[in-house]
């Protein structure tokens, strides 16, 4: 059954995203309340302690450990460190790595607090100013690791408004891309042929660029197909967690719930690494606004009089 036009994802409005506000207005704001402050005093001190401990190597307290993986990884042989449950180990595709190869040209400490700070901003994109220094302390594990969950919930989050943003978690994690059922479940198909087809763009760019690579990331993943986390991870088999990632993604398209689909993501993680848990920042992103008043609102204003009605119109925007 079609979904009414009111509740179908419009791409020709902006994200409505904690009460309503645009994406393009979310870092327009200058902080200058405490709160805010607050905010950015937090960030800079967490960017302070990723950078400083993440050399020399040898520390038992290291951080950027996955963001290593990401810097240590060459264009010429992306996969020859990639036994997943190793210390150092690539295995997204080849696309991601040709993407941030502008970033890997830099030294370690430049890359992990040019990648922290990124890291950061997704954060800030996440929570919004007041809830800011929040995210960043719930998110030090993600933050320290520097794995890219925080960034696969900023895709979910615009990939409402803008599809092609999935191409960034289907050619990363994969299986997070379970939540493209929303589009399916609502019948959205211009939404989800956007998504398929920007990511089979991208692969059609970087496997002209790469053909060698993308064979043997395509044998990596058949090879690693089945295998669990360490200790490091939630330990929950990725199979006893994918049904129900899909029935919540599905329960939420059907009840134009947009907060489902970063939890069902979340849930389909390969493996549910603690530091995974940050992706929930995104349900602050997407709860809903509130309700805007409406016919029936307006009836029960006129039967409270005039002098009512008059100072709830001032209220209601046409």
């Amino acid at each position: 059954m079609p979904f009414p036009p009111g509740i179908m994802t419009d791409l020709s409005a902006p994200l409505a995203i904690r009460g309503g506000r645009s994406i393009s207005s979310m870092f327009g704001q200058t902080p200058f309340t405490p709160s805010q402050l607050g905010g950015w005093m937090v960030a800079i001190g967490a960017w302070l302690m990723v950078v400083a401990l993440a050399q020399p190597f040898g520390r038992q307290l290291r951080t950027g450990q996955e963001a290593f993986c990401y810097w240590v990884a060459s264009l010429h042989a992306p996969y020859a460190l990639s036994d997943w449950t190793q210390p150092v180990a690539y295995v997204y595709s080849p696309a991601f790595l040709q993407a941030i190869s502008p970033l890997t040209q830099l030294p370690w400490l430049g890359f992990i607090g040019a990648w922290t700070a990124l890291l950061l901003l997704a954060i800030r994109f996440l929570t919004g100013p007041r809830l800011f220094a929040v995210g960043v302390l719930l998110a030090t594990l993600e933050l320290a690791g520097g794995n890219i969950s925080l960034l696969l919930a900023v895709a979910m989050v615009v990939g409402f408004r803008w599809p092609a943003a999935w191409a960034f978690v289907l050619l990363t994690k994969v299986t997070p891309g379970i939540g493209l059922l929303w589009f399916a479940v609502r019948r959205e198909w211009r939404s989800l042929g956007i998504a398929l087809g920007a990511t089979a763009l991208v692969v059609a760019v970087s496997a002209a660029l790469m053909p060698g690579a993308w064979l043997e990331w395509l044998e990596l993943l058949v090879r690693l197909a089945g295998r669990e986390g360490t200790s490091a991870a939630v330990p929950i088999p990725f199979l006893v967690r994918l049904p129900f990632a899909v029935v919540l993604v599905v329960w939420g398209a059907r009840t134009d719930r947009r907060w489902t689909v970063p939890v069902a993501g979340m849930l389909a993680l390969p493996a549910l690494w603690y530091g995974g848990l940050t992706m929930l920042l995104a349900v602050v992103a997407l709860r809903e606004p509130s309700k805007p008043a409406g016919p029936a609102d307006l009836d029960r204003a006129r039967s409270l009089g005039s002098g009512p009605l008059r100072r709830w119109s001032m209220d209601v925007q046409p």
